[in-house]
């Protein structure tokens, strides 16, 4: 009996330290070199641009206010901005990140004039390119935005739309600079 009690309790043991040692292995993820580069959008940014007529709103200035934090853990950066546009005031969050499964970035906002939408996006030499697509009615409209950044305190923002499979026309234009600057 006591041999059978010994046995089971050397089983125990190994097993316990079997778990611990895998439990020490799987240490936490952490952010890779694409989580990193998106860093460069913390901050607080002003933003004064122009926007074009289009099936998005008329034309006419922009000015927005956009305040950017590295998200705990270090693998995203979520924004707040408010500002106002053609159509009006206007509120936005967003979180930006990497999808390491599409090999893409990922934005996703949430506006108070407009539904929340993921864009994909890539880099590369200091320009970001984000595209989405969504639904108007019956129609297929694609979004583009560029931002080509302009040294570590600023970036050059455009934005242009596509219906269908016609080409891209410009819908906004902005010099965006880190406040304080």
């Amino acid at each position: 009996m006591k041999k059978a009690m010994l046995a089971s309790a050397v089983v125990w043991l190994g097993a316990v330290g079997v778990i611990a040692a895998q439990q020490a292995q799987m240490a936490p993820p952490k952010p890779g070199p694409e989580h990193k580069k998106i860093a460069y959008f913390a901050g607080t940014w002003d933003f004064k641009g122009e926007s074009k007529a289009s099936p998005m709103g008329p034309a006419g200035p922009m000015t927005f206010k956009e305040t950017c934090e590295i998200f705990d853990g270090g693998f995203a950066v979520v924004c707040r901005s408010e500002g106002k546009s053609p159509m009006g005031p206007t509120k936005a969050i967003s979180i930006m990140s990497y999808d390491a499964d599409k090999k893409a970035y990922t934005y996703t906002a949430a506006e108070s004039n407009t539904p929340v939408f993921t864009a994909l996006g890539q880099t590369a030499n200091g320009v970001w390119t984000w595209n989405t697509e969504s639904k108007m009615g019956a129609n297929t409209m694609k979004t583009r935005v560029i931002i080509t950044e302009k040294g570590p305190s600023a970036y050059d923002f455009k934005m242009e739309m596509a219906m269908d499979a016609g080409a891209f026309a410009p819908v906004a234009e902005a010099k965006v600079t880190k406040a304080g600057t």
